[in-house]
């Protein structure tokens, strides 16, 4: 079986914030470096790019008078290694909307679906001052749900609900402010309606789709499918293919939802494998998706309409994991207003992994979650440090200094409930940490992992070997063995969040190549008496509780010096 991970595909016109990072890309590479243990890395292809057409950087580019390649370019290669480089994504292909392999493969697609594609005039507005239509992102106004003063003409922000130019109250050109008047276009436009039972009916009967996006996607399809338009006036983008499109491009959304597959091409082309995309598309394969729920609609319905309509088979998404939102102190992240963090300002703040983990554990998977600097304390404090990084310190510094670093022997017939109750709690977890993460419920099966260790601390404090080394030593014998393969199991675990601390843990235990371990095989019980390990020093450090007031002070002088190395189109 092939696994196929994915995470929406971040738009260049903005470096990602921690809601973004935590909502699709850290999401997705932890659940990449998971599904590599559980199912062969050479089973497992995790993909996304950059998302770099559509209104807003057309609007950019048109301001600054510049071409707008030049824009995302620098900005795709400014994101792309602040994810390869600095936050450890382990992408096996990121790639962009600009690559010729997407624009191609795009092109040939909806060619191919042309039977479900209808032809149509409609009234749009358009600026008689800038001398263009104005789609999408091109204008603005009140949200006519919700009363938003500035929402998008596809989108509202506020609410969510997505919305055409037409909706909007007292619309206004996102370019020069003035009035629009309206006018005759002709678009090509998607029959989403005649996907509607298919889509109900698998929607309905997946065993495998959360909870949280099948009710927004069947609420969506109960609403009633309408023909969603294909193509737009605009100049930047991958031009409409149709005969008589001229001067036509294609929605953004809709040329990017299909950039999983044509990055699964890509891919495979780039490695001289040219037909084995397919083995990621068709026959036995799982798919998981992680997107923000805003993006429901787009993954849930159209997304899997158009590959319907393909008629090819393709294999619809396993799961689509949608997180809420990830609030800054109580507030929406702002780049405007300075509210929250973002993807380049937070390692000057923090180690990266301590992010990872801190974002993992705060992952807002059933409601809006607040960012807290108090909460983040508390998981570095007391969960990665006190749980997990002092266990390790402590069995390992007993192992060195009762039995000169040898892993002791262990005897069955001394073996008390106390010893069988955490080895069946090792046996247990990583099928329960298993079963969430593939739920798309990653946070929840970090639980399971924190429980796994805290139980470990508890039984070490139970058991006290550094007093039964004196008076019976194979007790402390028993204790020191179960606690050295916890720390084993635990490092694999935490592998998938915590990479480089993982191997460090793993190295300590005079181990190599975690990679190479497989998940199944977590609950092994394989470092035997006379293993040898290391001398370990703690691993982790504690977080002042003035940290917050730290970060504030040092954040302005972070931001002054990125305005002068972020590219242009990021400022």
């Amino acid at each position: 079986m092939k696994v196929l991970v994915a995470s929406a595909w971040p738009y260049v016109e903005t470096v990602p914030h921690l809601g973004n990072l935590i909502g699709s890309i850290l999401s997705a590479d932890v659940f990449a470096r998971y599904a590599r243990l559980k199912y062969g890395k050479e089973n497992v292809l995790f993909v996304s790019g950059s998302d770099e057409h559509g209104t807003p950087i057309e609007i950019e580019a048109i301001k600054r008078k510049v071409n707008p390649k030049e824009l995302t370019s620098q900005a795709h290669e400014y994101v792309k290694k602040l994810f390869l480089d600095t936050w450890e994504i382990s992408f096996d292909n990121y790639t962009r909307t600009e690559s010729e392999v997407h624009k191609k493969f795009v092109s040939e697609f909806l060619l191919s679906i042309q039977k479900y594609i209808k032809v149509k005039e409609e009234v749009l507005p358009y600026c008689e001052n800038d001398k263009i239509f104005l789609p999408d992102r091109f204008i603005k106004g009140t949200c006519p749900y919700c009363g938003f003063e500035d929402a998008r003409g596809d989108q509202c922000d506020r609410c969510g609900r997505l919305l055409s130019p037409e909706l909007l109250i007292n619309p206004k050109c996102a370019i020069c402010g003035s009035k629009p008047i309206y006018k005759k276009t002709k678009h090509w436009f998607f029959d989403l309606s005649q996907f509607s039972e298919k889509l109900k009916d698998w929607l309905s009967l997946s065993k495998t789709m959360p909870e949280n996006v099948k009710s927004v996607a069947l609420s969506w399809i109960q609403e009633g499918l309408k023909p969603r338009s294909l193509t737009r006036d605009t100049s930047w983008g991958i031009q409409a293919p149709f005969e008589g499109s001229e001067g036509k491009t294609i929605y953004v959304w809709f040329e990017a939802l299909l950039g999983y597959v044509s990055a699964t091409i890509e891919y495979f082309e780039n490695n001289g494998n040219n037909e084995k995309w397919s083995d990621y598309w068709f026959g036995n394969v799982k798919s998981f998706y992680f997107i923000g729920k805003d993006n429901i609609p787009f993954h849930a319905v159209i997304f899997p309409a158009m590959l319907l309509a393909s008629e090819k088979n393709y294999v619809l998404p396993s799961v689509i994991s949608a997180t809420e939102y990830l609030m800054y102190e109580g507030q929406k992240f702002s780049k405007s207003r300075k509210i929250g963090i973002w993807i380049d300002e937070a390692p000057q703040i923090m180690d990266v992994e301590y992010w990872r983990f801190v974002l993992v554990r705060l992952r807002p998977e059933e409601k809006d979650t607040n960012f807290l600097w108090r909460e983040t304390l508390r998981i570095i404090n007391t969960e990665l440090n006190d749980d997990i990084g002092n266990f390790e310190n402590r069995i390992l510094s007993m192992i060195n200094r009762y039995f000169s670093g040898v892993v002791p022997g262990y005897h069955v017939e001394l073996e008390d409930e106390h010893d069988k109750k955490l080895l069946a709690l090792m046996r247990d977890t990583p099928s329960k940490v298993s079963l969430e993460f593939e739920r798309g419920r990653l946070k929840s099966g970090t639980d399971y992992i924190l429980e796994l260790a805290r139980e470990g601390n508890a039984y070490l404090n139970l058991k006290a070997p550094w007093d039964r080394v004196k008076d019976r030593k194979e007790i402390a014998e028993n204790t020191l063995y179960i606690g050295i393969n916890l720390i084993r199991e635990l490092a694999i675990m935490l592998y998938p969040i915590i990479p480089s601390y993982a191997k460090i843990i793993y190295s300590h235990l005079n181990l190599t190549n975690i990679e190479e371990e497989m998940w199944d095989n977590i609950f092994s019980l394989s470092l035997q008496p006379g293993h040898k390990v290391r001398k370990a020093s703690p691993l982790f450090k504690k977080i002042d509780l003035d940290f917050e007031k730290q970060v504030q002070e040092k954040l302005s002088s972070i931001r002054k010096e990125l305005e002068k190395t972020r590219p242009t189109l990021l400022r």
